[in-house]
């Protein structure tokens, strides 16, 4: 029932679809905080686990949770939009929350599998990397 290839399967593809708005909608409202504090002009105190500068990785988080997260829900240049976003989680869950209890973890390694499962499975066909890939494969036909 279930296709390996987009378009063949409908209901994966309308799935793949709510999978990335939903995940890249929830990751925007971590993301928001971060980006009124980026631009606050206030002082910025924020965790700095890979002794790049505060400001930097704010800077860094915010590309991913924020930027990174629109390409995701759009599909536009999903897989490498996806790159910032593993990174992130990933830092999150195991730098950041090393020493944490699981449940504080959690959260941050959901995102991490479902980044990586979009990753490895693609987007479906209904994305901008799809609808571009369709007009420029009809061009080269013509």
């Amino acid at each position: 029932m279930f296709s390996t290839k987009p378009g063949q399967n409908i209901i994966s593809d309308i799935w793949l679809l709510l999978l990335r708005i939903s995940v890249g909608a929830s990751m925007l409202t971590h993301a928001l905080p971060k980006l009124d504090l980026l631009f606050s002009g206030k002082e910025i105190m924020f965790i700095d686990p890979l002794g790049i500068g505060m400001t930097t990785s704010l800077i860094l988080v915010v590309f991913a949770e924020f930027f990174c997260s629109i390409m995701l829900i759009t599909g536009f240049t999903t897989r490498i939009a996806l790159i910032p976003l593993i990174f992130t989680m990933f830092i999150a869950a195991f730098v950041f929350h090393k020493s944490d209890p699981f449940a504080k973890k959690e959260l941050a390694i959901m995102y991490l599998l479902i980044y990586i499962t979009v990753f490895i499975t693609g987007l479906g066909i209904y994305s901008i990397d799809k609808l571009i890939e369709k007009l420029i494969s009809k061009r080269k036909s013509s």
